[in-house]
């Protein structure tokens, strides 16, 4: 990327309001058959040109083609029964109704690859897209058949590099696989986590990136967050490997968190995307405050490798706040360029 501090979002932005229900997360589809297929492909369009407008350098589809950013991936595999379900608890937090891997696990067909042509085609603008990560799909379903959260994440992995080399064949930039598992299962993580990520990334000449949050702004993860203390030090378990490891850019939250900044020196000479937009609050970031978070950050970070971003995905937001919080990024990420060539 030539810009210096390019902008870009986590993933996900609001859907309109006639394809699926406002300010509503994993909403049910509003439209089915043809319409959907039709609405899915102009929500993406509103998404981009929301972007453009705002003046987001590194785009996205901003997820308007998938319900949930894990099992809307899932839904294309084989081995995963979606009728047999289970309650599972999600990254220790929260029970939900899951469906079952029943066999073996395995990717028929691609699932978002002509989603990313038709995206690549309205934009010369670098594009990146997201994909769950392999720690992250396993935390998401109940395993009937491997009876190994190690043995479904090196499977997913190997699904997931199918998947991640037909969207680079696609005209993708970056890809990033979501590994929010990353903050709560330390161990795994650096057991084999982070191993099996390498693997979802292997042979790529795209730049790969994994984005690791404190979730969405619900109330299960708000709660979560509201217990750990007045440090938020998850990011030290995992980032020495992660330095270590061969991905490109490092996702992190940082505005109004409790992650002591200086934690990002623990993956130094790694790209990394600052969250600099808090996605739990309707409160619209002023560009100042924006440009005094990457300002923080720079203490750690070399300017060439720092890419201003979302705290997170958007879904449950408003689409005009969070038109207003894509400006306030852009704006912000502008005083910090002219400051560092003034």
């Amino acid at each position: 990327m030539t810009t210096l501090l390019p902008t870009t979002t986590a993933g996900s932005l609001p859907k309109p309001s006639w394809l699926a229900e406002p300010e509503t997360l994993w909403s049910p589809w509003k439209l089915d058959g043809d319409a959907l297929a039709a609405g899915k492909r102009d929500a993406l369009r509103l998404a981009l040109d929301d972007q453009r407008r705002a003046g987001i350098d590194i785009v996205g589809d901003g997820e308007q083609t998938r319900q949930h950013f894990v099992t809307t991936f899932v839904e294309h595999l084989d081995g995963v029964d979606f009728e047999k379900r289970a309650t599972v608890r999600i990254r220790n937090r929260y029970d939900a109704s899951v469906p079952t891997v029943a066999g073996l696990v395995s990717r028929s067909k691609p699932v978002f690859v002509e989603d990313a042509r038709y995206l690549r085609a309205q934009t010369d603008a670098p594009i990146k897209w997201t994909l769950p990560g392999p720690m992250t799909m396993i935390d998401t379903l109940y395993d009937a058949h491997y009876r190994s959260r190690e043995k479904l994440a090196w499977e997913f992995a190997r699904i997931l590099n199918q998947e991640a080399r037909e969207l680079e064949a696609a005209g993708v930039d970056i890809i990033q696989f979501d590994e929010p598992a990353f903050n709560v299962f330390f161990d795994e993580a650096n057991d084999w986590g982070i191993a099996t990520l390498e693997k979802a990334a292997e042979g790529l000449t795209a730049e790969t990136a994994v984005h690791i949050c404190y979730g969405y702004g619900i109330k299960a993860n708000t709660d979560w967050k509201n217990s750990l203390g007045s440090e938020w030090r998850q990011y030290e378990q995992t980032f020495p490997n992660l330095q270590r490891s061969t991905i490109d850019i490092i996702s992190l939250e940082c505005q109004n968190s409790r992650v002591p900044m200086d934690l990002i020196e623990l993956v130094r000479g790694k790209k990394v995307m600052v969250g600099a937009i808090d996605v739990a609050s309707n409160i619209v970031e002023t560009p100042e405050q924006v440009a005094a978070t990457l300002c923080q950050a720079l203490d750690f970070v070399d300017a060439d490798k720092l890419y201003p971003a979302t705290n997170c995905g958007m879904a449950p937001l408003r689409r005009d706040i969070a038109q207003g919080k894509l400006m306030a990024l852009a704006a912000g990420a502008a005083i910090v360029r002219a400051e560092l060539f003034s």
